[in-house]
Parts: C-alpha cells; sequence; structure tokens
C-alpha cells in the first residue's frame, strides 16, 4: 500500500525565505530520520510564510501506512513555528 498525503502550512514566524527554509529544513529532515517516509516541498517555494509538503510512505497494510501518516502528521502539528492549513491524502 502507497499513501500520499499533502500539507499545507502557515509560518508566522518567517519573515524572509532564509528563515523559512531553515524552519522548513529542520522539520523534513527530523521528520525523514523518525519515520518511514520520502518529504519533499512541492509548492509555495517562493513564498516566505506558507509551504506544501508532500510525503509518500509504503507498507505491507494500508492500516499500517494509516499508522505511519498519522504519526507523521501528529509531529508536523507539533512544531510551534508553524500551523497546518490543510492536509489531504491518497492511496495509490
Amino acid at each position: 500500500m502507497i499513501v500520499y498525503m499533502e500539507c499545507e502550512f502557515f509560518i508566522p514566524v518567517a519573515h524572509s525565505l532564509k528563515e523559512k527554509r531553515s524552519v522548513l529544513k529542520s522539520m523534513l529532515t527530523r521528520t525523514k530520520q523518525k519515520f518511514n517516509v520520502s518529504a519533499a516541498e512541492v509548492d509555495h517555494q517562493n513564498v516566505w510564510q506558507r509551504t506544501r509538503i508532500a510525503f509518500v510512505t509504503v507498507s505491507s497494510s494500508k492500516e499500517m501506512a494509516d499508522k505511519e501518516m498519522a504519526q507523521v502528521l501528529q509531529y508536523l502539528e507539533s512544531n510551534p513555528a508553524w500551523e497546518c492549513l490543510e492536509v489531504q491524502q491518497e492511496y495509490l
């Protein structure tokens, strides 16, 4: 089972692209180290207070893939530097 998830975040602490990329890079690196997912910024690359990140995981069952993505989302939402605006999830 392959699960694809996109999350859009608002980053109120970022006042430049450099600050945004610092927050984003830190969270992407930690998320990839902590969970079995691949991740990349897929939209809003040149907007300093918004980002859209895509995550993908592969698992032997839908339940395990759902659990992994739920943990990723919970981890991302625990960061006080940003707030989640939208989440979309697809099964491939």
